[in-house]
């Protein structure tokens, strides 16, 4: 079986946050996010981690099985 990975992107300003992490991971990623929001030179703050946290967590409370029955419903056209 493939290991899956998760992604968690952040854009402040200029700044681009991108975190790619598997389930294992979780817990230290979110120590990451703790620790770079007590750094004062990075702009990522306290409410930033706490989203980031929150959105890490989702990721596995909620995981989202595909009914093969299911298909995407398709993009229509404009023209």
């Amino acid at each position: 079986m493939a290991q899956e990975f998760n992604i968690l992107a952040l854009v402040k300003g200029q700044e681009r946050y991108v975190f790619v992490f598997d389930d294992d991971a979780r817990e230290e990623l979110i120590d990451v996010f703790r620790d770079q929001a007590a750094d004062p030179q990075l702009s990522l703050n306290w409410f930033d981690a706490m989203v980031l946290t929150r959105k890490a967590r989702e990721q596995t409370a909620e995981p989202r099985q595909l009914d093969p029955h299911e298909l995407p419903e398709q993009p229509r056209s404009r023209i």
